[in-house]
């Protein structure tokens, strides 16, 4: 006798009722409607005068709320700022919420690549061998991650962000949209340090230190913290 069993439905908060938590609740249907199985059922939001609206037609409440009435919905983060996100995403810890990775089905990429927990991996990107994400990293759409590539935790790449081999990546790094990082050595790897911002548009062609932000063709810094 055959039995036909259907998944059981897949309930998503995303935290931050914006652009992206916007761009975010698409890319997750647009998962849905190719077989994922998801449902998002709420967008969380630290604004109180959202709280009991809707955004798309999806309902806006607060972290206590979401948590009261969805207890087994997973979490994913809707805010492209790093520093914001890992903060927002601790919370979301300490409420006893699960996190979810999406990965749109555009992607493209082998099996040598290991993923961490809450990553989110929009349509059209491409993802080639040995490349590792931290955790809650977001890649925007139609970027190019190249071979022995590192992210540190919560690290973002802003939509058609192009990253040759052999570059690491430290944490809350942010890259904005358009840039080019060229590629390291395995004995010499380029790397990214914690916390820079690479300013749109930019070329890097050297290694960036911490905290610092670069910009212009070719990258150079642009100012300290």
């Amino acid at each position: 006798m055959t039995e036909n069993i259907q998944k059981k439905e897949k309930l998503i908060a995303i935290y931050g009722a914006s652009g992206f938590g916007r761009e975010l609740a698409w890319l997750i249907q647009s998962c849905a409607k190719r077989s994922m199985n998801y449902n998002v059922i709420c967008f969380i939001d630290d604004d109180e005068e959202k709280h009991g609206t809707h955004l798309n037609n999806i309902p806006i409440l607060n972290l206590r709320e979401a948590k009261k009435q969805y207890p087994e919905a997973a979490v994913v983060g809707g805010i492209g700022n790093p520093k914001i996100r890992e903060k927002l995403m601790n919370k979301v810890a300490d409420e006893g919420f699960v996190f979810e990775t999406i990965i749109h089905p555009a992607t493209e990429s082998s099996q040598w690549v290991e993923i961490s927990e809450g990553v989110v991996i929009c349509a059209g990107n491409i993802l080639t061998t040995n490349i590792r994400l931290g955790h809650h990293v977001q890649i925007n759409l139609d970027c190019t991650i190249g071979h022995d590539v590192i992210m540190g935790d919560y690290t973002t790449l802003a939509p058609g962000v192009h990253v040759s081999g052999w570059v690491h990546f430290g944490k809350r790094v942010y890259v904005g949209t358009g840039a080019v990082i060229i590629n390291g050595t395995e004995e010499n790897p380029l790397t990214i340090g914690d916390n820079a911002v690479i300013g749109a548009g930019a070329c890097v062609t050297k290694s960036v230190p911490p905290f610092e932000t670069w910009g212009g063709v070719p990258a150079k810094s642009l100012k300290k913290k």
